[in-house]
């Protein structure tokens, strides 16, 4: 049986293509990069196979923002998220008891991937996506109740992923898509 080499260039993920893409929109929209730029970049990150084919196509680009983490905490009672509010790159949602409810229909998502890590004891917890959203779940600890999500078929590029990870003691987390 012959073994494979060690230097084999490593291959790029789903997510390391949909972070290039999204990098080059965002020096395009900043002004960094002409249209035909923008262009010939995105195809080379399209075609891309190892990591070492996008680092030509995105020499040259500001550095990228630092992800942001904030945590949203109560004892007890209810945390609520809704309207025009700005999702941080990794959320932490932590309650003793109580409900949550998160919406994310009318945020401002600015990250290609979101994390959303949940540490509540006694409470359930709603979460409301934007219509397209990849929603993953299989991180999510819970002790009594299943998780009630229904994911969609299709989803399309450039649409927000969102993580959903952490501990759930006695409550459910219902997830769902936003109709608009």
């Amino acid at each position: 049986m012959t073994s494979l080499p060690d230097d084999l260039p490593s291959l790029i993920s789903e997510d390391d293509r949909d972070t290039a893409v999204r990098r080059l929109q965002e020096a395009y929209a900043e002004g960094h990069l002409s249209h035909e730029d923008l262009d010939a970049r995105l195809h080379h990150v399209l075609i891309a196979r190892t990591r070492s084919e996008l680092v030509s196509p995105l020499a040259s680009l500001p550095e990228e923002k630092a992800a942001t983490t904030s945590t949203i905490g109560a004892a007890g009672g209810r945390i609520r998220r809704r309207g025009a509010w700005r999702v941080p790159r990794i959320l932490k949602v932590e309650s003793a008891y109580g409900s949550v409810h998160l919406d994310l229909s009318r945020a401002v998502i600015e990250y290609s991937v979101v994390d959303i890590e949940l540490q509540l004891g006694t409470g359930k917890a709603r979460i409301t996506v934007p219509r397209d959203a990849i929603v993953e779940v299989d991180d999510l600890h819970t002790g009594w109740k299943d998780t009630r999500y229904k994911a969609r078929r299709h989803s399309r590029l450039g649409v927000p992923r969102i993580r959903i990870s952490g501990t759930m003691g006695f409550g459910r987390l219902k997830i769902r898509h936003a109709r608009r």
